[in-house]
């Protein structure tokens, strides 16, 4: 019996322009209304339809090729940089938004994680957050509990934010997180760059679990694992509807839920490696935000293949299983 294909909770087009026009983005901090300037300034035109969709959590398949999941990530130093994948030429790009349960809720305000940033960098993201706000819809990435990801595609990355600690700029502690608030707003338009013509990034907006303590327990390891499924799946199922079936569809991450949150990083990218191979992306490239990031991300592959998995194919209640029992534990947040 062939499983039954998952249809979004909702799904809707919106024109840009119209978007960026009858519910423009708050920016809440002299900051971001800095960024904003440059990005939108007066006279812009704003091209293309975003789609977007919301998805209900999906089952995880029952067994899972643990050893294929390792071989699929491909590791990137540093950020996101948005640069077109090399052999991706016919298949779709997607970066993961490291959301709140609430869609890009602090898109506004002094914060600069990495959610806010891809708003500041993607300004009809904040549009898109009014108008929902607006028509009373539920902008949420979580239900009763349940993930419910958020796809968000066609829309334009107008500039790019140079994070990186650069005292000859005045930025000597960077640009990320608390920094950016505490900022001069002439280092904050030094470091912003307008991209013209803007690029287009497809979106999945996916939150973790917050603010855990001690051992992970199997629930909250299953939660994680079925929000990254159920993320990525939805990711290749649009991809197919919009290309054709088969398409290659790759998936930009990092340490999703390991800043704010507080989640392991190890652990966190063991889950969304298992998560791409159920998911059948054919690609997860894996952005490791400088030098402290490589040796998580190479512990997670090593645990893949050499403690996890035991043969080509595990019932994926005994990969959870054995994950929880190799006793992964909370970070703390990073307070950003």
């Amino acid at each position: 019996m062939s499983r039954i294909t998952p249809e979004p909770l909702e799904r809707e087009l919106f024109e840009a322009a119209r978007l960026m026009a009858e519910h423009p983005p708050v920016w809440r901090h002299p900051n971001k209304q800095a960024v904003a300037a440059i990005s939108c300034p007066p006279g812009s035109i704003h091209r293309g339809v975003i789609h977007y969709s919301r998805w209900a959590a999906m089952d995880l398949p029952a067994e899972i090729d643990a050893r294929g999941a390792a071989r699929r990530v491909d590791g990137r130093d540093g950020f996101y940089d948005y640069a077109p994948v090399s052999g991706a030429e016919h298949g779709l790009e997607w970066h993961v938004n490291f959301a709140d349960p609430d869609l890009f809720v602090a898109y506004g305000s002094p914060l600069f994680a990495q959610d806010e940033m891809q708003v500041a960098e993607h300004p009809a993201l904040g549009a898109l957050s009014e108008t929902l706000a607006a028509r009373g819809r539920q902008a949420v990435t979580s239900t009763l509990g349940r993930p419910s990801p958020v796809l968000v595609t066609g829309v334009e990355r107008r500039c790019r934010i140079a994070t990186d600690p650069d005292a000859g700029r005045r930025r000597p502690r960077g640009l990320y997180g608390n920094a950016f608030a505490a900022a001069d707003a002439e280092a904050v338009r030094d470091a912003t760059t307008a991209i013209d013509p803007p690029t287009i990034t497809n979106l999945v907006a996916m939150a973790a679990p917050a603010y855990g303590a001690g051992r992970y327990t199997s629930q909250q390891v299953e939660r994680i694992l079925t929000t990254a499924y159920t993320g990525f799946r939805a990711a290749a199922l649009e991809s197919a509807r919009q290309i054709g079936h088969g398409v290659p569809v790759f998936v930009h991450t990092g340490f999703w839920g390991c800043g704010a949150f507080g989640g392991n990083r190890v652990l966190m990218a063991i889950l969304q490696a298992l998560a791409a191979e159920m998911a059948g992306v054919e690609r997860l490239l894996f952005h490791t935000g400088g030098v402290r990031g490589e040796a998580p991300l190479r512990s997670a592959l090593q645990t893949i293949e050499s403690t996890l998995t035991s043969t080509p194919l595990m019932e994926t209640r005994a990969l959870i299983a054995r994950t929880v029992d190799l006793g992964f534990k909370w970070g703390v947040s990073d307070g950003n």
